[in-house]
């Protein structure tokens, strides 16, 4: 199995989270978005968008975030906790996974992209974006400890690296009780990994 990576994307990071609280340990391949290698011939044939993640697990290819934890929470995960059977729950699940792939990734992880990669966006009407969506989200978690059930879903692994991130981005979480509590549990569970901060990346890097 080979996941194709960077380390600070959250959608990639997302991936690499889920396969190890899975126990699986995936070939992590860099894919050096600044040298332009997403968008040569060999990788779009792997996602034919130009993006991360990418896995590859024996002779199928599988892109796009959310749909990785579709299939690795299907494949290896024989309890179906992770993404439950039940017609209800999936429901929610998949609510969840739909606010991460555009409510999340429009307003929070926009957010960041202004800070940590000079993107053209208008910082400001992000920032307050991401605080409406971080409204719902802490009240959601009032008196829950996952977004859905009462385990850990894909749900939860889909929402949480860029929201754990947010204040590279410029977005407080101080005022998100809630949020920073779910934010300990997932942090807390066995096989969890951090995605680097940009601080500590760019320290790698330079080390290397």
């Amino acid at each position: 199995m080979k996941l194709y990576n960077l380390a600070l994307s959250g959608h990639a990071h997302r991936a690499k989270l889920f396969a190890s609280l899975l126990g699986l340990q995936p070939q992590i391949v860099p894919v050096d978005l600044l040298a332009g290698a997403h968008k040569q011939a060999d990788y779009l044939k792997k996602n034919p968008f130009g993006q991360v993640p990418a896995l590859e697990d024996g002779e199928d290819t599988i892109f796009d975030s959310n749909a990785i934890l579709v299939y690795l929470a299907r494949k290896y995960d024989t309890s179906n906790n992770w993404y439950p059977s039940d017609a209800l729950a999936a429901a929610q699940v998949q609510i969840w996974l739909s606010k991460a792939a555009n409510e999340l990734a429009n307003s929070v992880a926009a957010a960041r992209l202004v800070t940590v990669f000079n993107a053209p966006y208008d910082h400001e009407a992000l920032k307050k974006k991401a605080h409406n969506l971080l409204q719902i989200m802490d009240a959601h978690l009032a008196n829950r400890s996952w977004f859905v059930g009462e385990k850990p879903t894909i749900a939860d692994v889909a929402l949480y690296s860029y929201t754990a991130h947010a204040p590279e981005g410029g977005v407080d979480l101080s005022a998100y009780k809630n949020i920073r509590r779910w934010l300990k549990v997932i942090e807390a569970l066995p096989g969890f990994v951090a995605m680097p901060d940009t601080e500590t990346q760019a320290k790698a890097q330079l080390s290397a």
